[in-house]
């Protein structure tokens, strides 16, 4: 079966970063996968994308990282969210809602 992939709203991945972490600490390449599995391969989070995103959300103080060894016995940079990183989970899941009900009542008035 092919899967269509889902081109990302700006600031969509930061939400999903600070969703996929809000159930503990995880180092990059598990956060991607968690991304992937989530959407049942609709989105596949590109490293490119992925770690740039990380040190942005890092710099803003909504995530804290570490240094450990990953379950396949290498170096990984783990991340987990601050204070800040929830307080600003639940802002973007409230303006998230707020979007998707906008755009409902849009394609539903659209569809007539």
């Amino acid at each position: 079966m092919s899967v269509k992939r889902i081109e990302l709203l700006q600031g969509t991945l930061d939400l999903m970063i600070l969703q996929t972490l809000r159930w503990g600490p995880q180092h990059g390449h598990g956060i991607g996968q968690a991304i992937r599995a989530s959407s049942q391969d609709a989105i596949q989070v590109e490293h490119g994308s992925l770690y740039p995103a990380l040190h942005r959300l890092e710099r803003r103080g909504w995530l804290a990282a570490e240094w450990k060894i990953s379950e396949a016995n290498r170096r990984a940079r783990y991340y987990r969210l601050t204070p800040r990183g929830r307080k600003r989970l639940l802002e973007e899941q409230s303006k998230w809602r707020a979007l998707v009900r906008v755009v409902a009542q849009t394609t539903k008035t659209i569809r007539g």
